[in-house]
C-alpha cells in the first residue's frame, strides 16, 4: 500500500474528528488527500495540521456541524422515532452533556455504516 492510500485510509478515520476542532484544518488536510501525490512536505504537512486540530478544545458549534455530517448517512434510512430524537438531542446538545455522540455511535453500530465505524470522533482510538 503507498502512502497516499495509508493518508487517505488514515484521513477517514480521523476526518470528522478534526472537523470537530478545527474547519480550517479538516479543509487544508481534505485539499492535500485530494491530490494522488505524497511526499516528504506533505506528510509534513498532514501532520502539522493533524497536530494543531487536535490540540484544539471541542467548542460546540464545530462538534455539531460534525454530527451533523454524521447525520447525513442516516437521514434518509432513520426511522421517525430516530429522526425526531436527533432533532431533539440537537436542540439540548451541550458539550456538557453530549447524548449526541452515543446516539449516533448507535445508529452507525445498528445500520453498519461502514465508514462510520471507522470513525475516531465515535469510536476513539481506545475502543478500536
Amino acid at each position: 500500500m503507498g502512502k497516499t492510500t495509508e493518508r487517505q485510509q488514515e484521513w477517514v478515520a480521523l476526518k470528522y474528528l478534526i472537523l470537530s476542532k478545527s474547519q480550517s484544518d479538516y479543509r487544508m488536510i481534505g485539499k492535500l488527500c485530494a491530490d494522488n501525490e505524497w511526499d516528504e512536505e506533505k506528510e509534513q504537512q498532514f501532520r502539522s495540521y493533524l497536530q494543531h486540530a487536535l490540540a484544539e478544545p471541542p467548542k460546540k458549534g464545530n462538534l455539531l456541524n460534525a454530527y451533523q455530517h454524521v447525520w447525513g448517512y442516516f437521514k434518509h434510512k432513520a426511522t421517525k422515532v430516530e429522526r425526531e430524537k436527533y432533532e431533539e438531542l440537537i436542540k439540548t446538545f451541550s458539550l456538557e452533556q453530549d447524548e449526541l455522540a452515543p446516539f449516533l455511535k448507535e445508529l452507525t453500530l445498528n445500520y453498519q455504516e461502514q465508514y462510520l465505524l471507522q470513525s475516531r470522533l465515535l469510536f476513539p482510538k481506545e475502543e478500536q
